[in-house]
């Protein structure tokens, strides 16, 4: 169809330039300038320009609605009139012209939604087998991670995986979500970025900024299954209800008040489904606390070692010593091996083993978390398992391995860890820094003048941070007053590591238990 279109446009309609389309025939030539618009099929409003072949006559110009008879009609005769030429010619000139103008438009509109669409890649044979291999292999989470580093994602080893882990996933019915926090400049929304470009092009969307009621004009399955990248969470305050819902209910419903075609006032529902996978970056852990519930919160590595990391990974890049072609390869196969990952039910026959450490605030949706973490390591690890088939419904399904639960542990022993302090992450960095400055110094004793020229920290935040430790009897003031400032001492140098061997006791003497099972 489209092909004689475009013989017919090529003999009678030259659509080279979209701004101007030129019908011709022996007598006349019609410009239509600028064009033609897509939207609203019921009107064709056109700037027109008429003038005959081979004459010295001037050009008849004029705006109309090419589907008013009664402009057409007029058009018809003025032209007729300055061009000294019959009516019946004109009009079977505009006619035709019309009936060009419609599959123009028809055919630019089908060629405008296919261009929208992702392009679906379609793995061939061999790359199917390559990612099923792969994928087979005993080792699969940290040849997986190598892979990752491999691909230009420098240091953070266990945020990188997890994060990976998450967006793959975002095909089942119960997806994961995850927001990652840290100063400014400690490269939040890279890692989410490199990330994120594991994921296949057709099954992400990277969005800048929000505003409030962006999500409800996508299409209604146009976010289903699909890993929403959001570069900064503090530039979408106004979009985080919608995308809460998203998150929850899986479906989103907004109605508008719109008129008809006969001008009438009418409800309509704008719907948009899920599930989705959600990721944002963040310096404000406390702002967004609504969401961080939902999501798995992963504190960046701000350690001078992360730092040598990166900085030492530049100056290989800077000297042409980093194989980007490697890099993008790479980055391709692993898209390849989440493209051959299906959805499937999985069960998790220890589930009633399993238990969090009562120091975990929020249990309930911790619990659910641990639990959707480990069934997501399954998922990926879902060609290393056994299909099995439900007696009575015959749904296929496969089950958690202990070892799955045993790499969820370590992988979430950290985020755990974040958990069940009381502390927000930025301070327990602020805290842990102090501790080993002290430690380093052999000092038991410190002064906020004399942190803030070792950790290089801003006062208003170091004002934050002691307000939250003061709180909380984490620190405490020993000597000084306002004027001269005062001294500080760490009511307990342990604490931290106590709460951390508390989680790992857990954990691990769960495992046991079910290894002996």
């Amino acid at each position: 169809m489209a092909t004689n279109f475009n013989a017919d446009v090529s003999t009678k309609l030259n659509t080279s330039n979209p701004e101007q389309l030129i019908y011709q025939n022996e007598l006349l030539r019609l410009a239509v300038l600028g064009g033609i618009r897509l939207d609203g099929l019921d009107r064709m409003r056109s700037t027109l320009k008429v003038q005959l072949q081979e004459s010295s006559r001037p050009p008849v110009r004029h705006n109309l609605d090419l589907y008013n008879d009664t402009q057409l009609e007029k058009f018809i005769r003025k032209c007729a009139e300055k061009l000294e030429i019959g009516t019946s010619i004109l009009a079977g000139s505009f006619a035709e012209l019309t009936e060009l103008l419609e599959k123009y438009r028809l055919e630019k509109i089908k060629e405008t939604e296919e261009n929208l669409k992702p392009k679906i890649k379609q793995l061939t044979k061999k790359e199917i087998e390559k990612a099923e291999t792969f994928l087979k292999s005993k080792d699969l989470l940290n040849q997986t991670n190598s892979l990752i580093e491999q691909s230009g994602i420098i240091g953070e080893e266990t945020n990188r995986l997890i994060m990976y882990i998450i967006f793959t996933n975002r095909k089942q019915e119960q997806p994961l979500h995850v927001i990652s926090l840290g100063s400014s400049g400690t490269g939040k929304t890279h890692l989410q970025e490199k990330v994120g470009e594991l994921v296949p092009e057709e099954e992400r969307v990277s969005i800048t900024t929000l505003s409030e009621n962006a999500f409800y004009y996508f299409g209604k399955q146009e976010l289903k299954n699909k890993v929403i990248l959001i570069e900064d969470l503090d530039g979408a305050e106004n979009a985080l209800y919608p995308l809460r819902e998203l998150q929850t209910k899986k479906r989103i419903v907004k109605t508008i008040a719109g008129k008809n075609s006969k001008g009438e006032t009418q409800t309509k529902y704008l719907v948009v489904e899920g599930p989705v996978c959600v990721a944002g970056c963040t310096t404000k852990e406390q702002i967004y606390e609504d969401n961080a519930n939902r999501s798995f919160l992963l504190y960046l590595d701000e350690s001078n070692e992360q730092d040598e990391k990166i900085m030492q990974y530049q100056r290989r890049a800077a000297s042409g010593k980093v194989d980007k072609y490697k890099e993008l390869e790479i980055q391709t196969f692993l898209q390849n091996v989440q493209r051959v990952l299906k959805p499937i039910r999985i069960i998790n026959p220890y589930a009633e083993k399993l238990v969090l450490p009562q120091s975990v605030f929020k249990p309930r949706r911790t619990n659910n978390h641990y639990l959707q973490f480990i069934e997501a390591i399954t998922f990926y690890r879902q060609f290393q398992r056994e299909s099995q088939f439900d007696k009575e419904t015959g749904e296929e399904y496969i089950e958690v391995a202990i070892e799955d639960i045993e790499n969820a542990n370590t992988l979430l022993k950290d985020i755990l860890l974040r958990k069940s302090d009381e502390l927000t992450g930025s301070c327990r960095n602020y805290l842990e820094n102090v501790k080993s400055y002290l430690k380093s110094k052999k000092k038991k004793q410190f002064t906020n003048r004399e942190i803030r020229q070792v950790l290089r920290i801003n006062p208003s935040n170091q004002k934050r941070y002691n307000l939250q430790l003061l709180t909380g009897y984490y620190i405490k003031k020993v000597k000084g007053k306002k004027a001269t400032g005062y001294h500080y001492e760490i009511v307990s140098t342990t604490e931290y590591n106590q709460l951390q061997k508390q989680i790992n006791s857990v954990l691990d003497k769960t495992l046991v238990k079910l290894k002996r099972r």
